[in-house]
């Protein structure tokens, strides 16, 4: 081969060993400030949460609680408003102009104050989440911003509760069996035996047993004890009875309202 052409070929790996070893440069480059920029924003993140601790304590503390689960006022860590916050865009407005329907004044605070106060509460809803549980020993009066005869009112008419439940019945001292919280959480979300389901087959026999999967096209029930087998049937081929307990409340849960629900738990509370 002609030397000239090994010159040429020479000349071309050694631009291509060098813009590669650049590329790897800029790249460890841009890794490294990358990592040096995580840290001072984490340490900026929790020096404002520390400052909107103070600030929290100072003009809210009152109401919420100095840790932000409830007092006079609502518990905020859990509140629908923070989980649907970014940046302080929803607190900031709740902050600067008040509730006045709910007897919360304005109050005075700069845009940077707004910000810290933000940022602690966002880092106490993400404690809470991370949180292995909530203590057993939470106290009842942080729950119970509800009312007691709306709730009632409500148990009885719109809700549709009276109709599975009575307070002298199935819910007889249900306040005492529960703590707290989880009287609530059994409130929203209690529990129930699955689903069961008879089968009608086209010569008319009859088939029982636990719902183990159900959709528009197929239903398939578990026949016997937890080690029955599971028989699956095509919907358009059988008649379907089911008989699910928690359809009521399946089909309540969405329409519930954050007032619905704390005035029920006000009243569910009283059943002792």
């Amino acid at each position: 081969m002609p030397e000239s052409r090994l010159s040429s070929k020479s000349v071309r790996a050694t631009r291509f060993a060098t813009a590669a070893v650049l590329v790897v440069s800029i790249g460890a480059i841009l890794v490294s400030n990358a990592h040096s920029q995580q840290p001072d924003a984490k340490q900026a993140a929790v020096e404002a949460a520390v400052r909107g601790k103070k600030q929290f304590a100072q003009s809210c503390g009152f109401c919420h609680g100095a840790d932000a689960t409830g007092a006079r006022g609502p518990d905020l860590v859990r509140s629908p408003l923070l989980a649907h916050d970014v940046n302080g865009n929803l607190i900031d407005e709740v902050i600067k102009n008040g509730r006045p329907d709910k007897g919360m004044p304005p109050i005075p605070a700069t845009d940077d104050q707004v910000a810290d106060i933000a940022a602690y509460l966002h880092a106490r809803a993400k404690e809470a989440l991370q949180s292995s549980g909530v203590p057993a020993a939470y106290p009842v009066e942080k729950l119970l911003t509800g009312d007691l005869e709306k709730g009632k009112a409500f148990f009885e008419g719109a809700g549709g509760c009276k109709n599975c439940h009575s307070p002298d019945g199935d819910l007889a001292g249900v306040a005492k069996k529960y703590s707290s919280i989880e009287l609530e959480a059994h409130m929203l979300y209690p529990d129930f035996k699955p689903p069961t389901a008879t089968i009608t087959l086209p010569n008319s026999e009859k088939i029982s047993g636990v719902v183990s999967h159900i959709d528009d096209f197929v239903v398939s029930i578990r026949v016997g004890d937890k080690s029955g087998w599971n028989r699956a049937f095509p919907r358009d081929a059988v008649k379907v009875e089911l008989n699910d307990p928690a359809t009521a409340h399946r089909e309540l849960l969405p329409k519930l309202s954050q007032d619905d629900m704390h005035n029920l738990y006000a009243y569910i509370s009283t059943l002792k």
